[in-house]
Order: C-alpha cells, then structure tokens, then sequence
C-alpha cells in the first residue's frame, strides 16, 4: 500500500494529479488476460489499479501487459497485483516468488 502523505499539498504533484483519475478503475486481483480484455474493449491504452479498499495504487498500460503475457513464465493465472514491483510499478519480466 502507497503510504499518503499528511499534508497532501506537499507532496510532489503525480500523473494522475495532473489529469485526475477518471481512467477506468479496475481491482488489482483482475487477471492480465482479464485486463486486456477489458482494454481492448474500452479502446484505452492503460489501466488505473484500486487495492481492495478502492484506493488508486498505480497504473499499469498495455505494452506492460503484453510484455508480461508473452513471457516464458506466464500463466492465465498471473494477476496485476501479481506483476508489480517496488512502487507499484509493473516490472518488465515476470518474477514470481516461490
């Protein structure tokens, strides 16, 4: 979980502060193939990924998605949560812990 400032107005301004969130949201249990289904779908380039108290945690694009999905190590089981590093931020190769 991404720790919150106190003062939110000194933290450094986000992407999203400068867009705002009104990209899909979706739980970050979702499946790849799921998320790229609904990608497609919607005809979006990224997701915007809520944990399961509905906060925005990161975001997650297509190409990232695709990286994933066309690893040797990737299951139709894999979900998004699954695929994120340090941060929140997707990580190029799928590393799963044992």
């Amino acid at each position: 979980m991404l720790q919150r400032p106190a003062d939110p107005a000194s933290a450094p301004p986000t992407v999203v502060d400068a867009i705002g969130v009104s990209g899909l949201r979706v739980p970050d249990d979702m499946t790849v193939e799921v998320a790229l289904s609904v990608m497609a779908s919607a005809r979006v380039g990224y997701l915007f990924l809520c944990d399961e108290d509905e906060q925005w945690t990161s975001s997650i694009t297509r190409a990232q998605l695709a990286v994933v999905r066309d690893s040797c190590t990737y299951t139709d089981r894999i979900r998004l949560r699954d695929i994120l590093g340090a941060g929140g931020r997707a990580l190029g190769v799928l590393t799963l812990s044992s």
